[in-house]
């Protein structure tokens, strides 16, 4: 029986580190295809007029579309789910994200192989984008939700298989770089390979509830809940007994579940706003962490050149040192926390966070070559990769940090409530770096 139980405990661990790498793995996979997309609508194609092909440049202006119809729907369906989410049970928010996204990868490997107009193929892919943040946003609120109610190395070990996703997507790019394959054979691997991983993640999902470990967890708030009238019961009913006012402490028990049914209903009216109360510091600390992270990641880093003059270096410089490693030390921060988590208080954490602004001015003094005001102080490729090192670190560590200590200062009630208003802040902070990062490149 022991046995089995440590089983459990191990497939549980499994299973929603999974459930991280599902959540991420499919959108970054669908940003890596990005050559592929470029190839259908014959951006950057020669043409037999020069004049032809800024034309149609200027009239798709994919990646800016892209970016948009990414963003606007993960802050919009991060809220809802926030708000709503009491509303519509978690299977059907979980298990239908999952299924949409399957289905929506599944159309995109098949316009693979079917030929397309570049304006119907550019509709369907940016119905596709909103559609896939959309399914996202509901299944990452979902599942910090429910992740919040097992202890908080499950949340760490959650976030550490998002990062890892990163890598995934990281190593990806370079490797489909050194094949020298097209970029429509490229495509086609990564459509499927997401199909394959939603598939499983599914199925993982479906087999969570039977594991007792797990079990125990998600009922454990409804048992305390169910059992709370009743233990009241046992204490008050032999008193009612003695004075003649019930028999049997039937009428004790009525009016514990009548008012305890009516307490109830009051809370969850305003379960959003008292969570928040509770956590508005870690809410703000993950915002600030992204909104720092995505308005020089990969807006000003993607940019910045090797001082090296070989070509091989130079080429794979951007891959390595600013997308591989980045997503490597994500995820090493992330996992990391589940052996230490330092800062316990709110307070040091939230300036921890704040300590993470320096970064946007050091990257953007770091060697991009198109710039216009600021200089170039760290020239060398050892000081990016060493900023680089710190920075994706620093971004794992503290986020997860939040993201696990923002369940555990609410009641196991309101454990779900917690993670959904972290992921919608989470996402504020996604948008929000990306409107920063237009002005920051303006600055360089």
């Amino acid at each position: 029986m022991q046995i089995y139980y440590i089983y459990c405990f191990r497939f549980v661990q499994i299973i929603f580190f999974f459930l991280g790498l599902g959540t991420l793995l499919p959108w970054n996979f669908f940003i890596t295809a990005i050559p592929y997309f470029e190839a259908q609508l014959n951006i950057g194609n020669v043409s037999t007029s020069r004049n032809a092909t800024e034309q149609v440049v200027d009239q798709w202006h994919f990646s800016n579309w892209m970016t948009l119809l990414a963003m606007l729907p993960l802050l919009l369906f991060t809220c809802l789910n926030s708000i709503l989410y009491p509303r519509i049970s978690e299977k059907f928010r979980i298990a239908g994200s999952l299924f949409g996204i399957l289905l929506l990868f599944l159309v995109t490997a098949v316009m693979v192989m079917v030929p397309l107009c570049p304006k119907v193929f550019f509709g369907i892919t940016m119905t596709v984008i909103w559609f896939i943040n959309s399914f996202g946003a509901v299944l990452q609120g979902s599942l910090f939700g429910l992740v919040g109610l097992l202890p908080a190395k499950y949340s760490s070990l959650f976030m550490s298989g998002q990062g890892v996703a990163g890598m995934f997507a990281a190593l990806a790019s370079i490797l489909a770089k050194i094949s020298g394959a097209d970029e429509r054979t490229v495509a086609l691997g990564y459509f499927i390979t997401p199909c394959l991983v939603i598939l499983l993640t599914i199925i993982f999902y479906f087999t969570l509830p039977h594991l007792k470990f797990a079990k125990y967890h998600f009922k454990k708030d409804q048992l305390e809940h169910c059992y709370e009238p009743e233990a009241k019961l046992e204490m008050l009913a032999p008193l009612a007994e003695k004075n003649g006012v019930v028999e049997k402490g039937q009428q004790v028990l009525v009016h514990l579940e009548r008012s305890h049914s009516k307490e109830d209903r009051s809370e969850r009216s305003f379960s959003v706003v008292k969570v928040f109360r509770k956590i508005w510091k870690l809410a703000i600390a993950v915002c600030l962490i992204f909104t720092v992270t995505i308005s020089v990641f990969p807006a000003i880093t993607a940019h910045v050149s090797s001082k090296s003059e070989e070509g091989k270096w130079r080429e794979y410089f951007i891959p390595v040192c600013c997308f591989l490693l980045f997503n490597i030390m994500d995820w090493a921060g992330r996992s990391v926390t589940a052996l230490s988590m330092w800062p316990q208080k709110d307070n040091v954490l939230l300036l921890s966070v704040l300590l993470r602004v320096i970064f946007i001015p050091i990257f953007m003094m770091c060697n991009v070559k198109e710039r216009h005001i600021l200089p170039i102080v760290f020239e060398h490729d050892g000081w990016f990769i060493l900023f680089m090192f710190l920075f994706a670190f620093s971004n794992g560590y503290l986020v997860t940090l939040c993201m696990c200590y923002a369940p555990k200062k609410v009641s196991p009630r309101d454990a779900e409530t917690a993670g959904a208003v972290m992921a919608f802040f989470l996402a504020l902070g996604l948008a929000l770096g990306a409107a920063v990062s237009f002005p920051i490149r303006l600055m360089l």
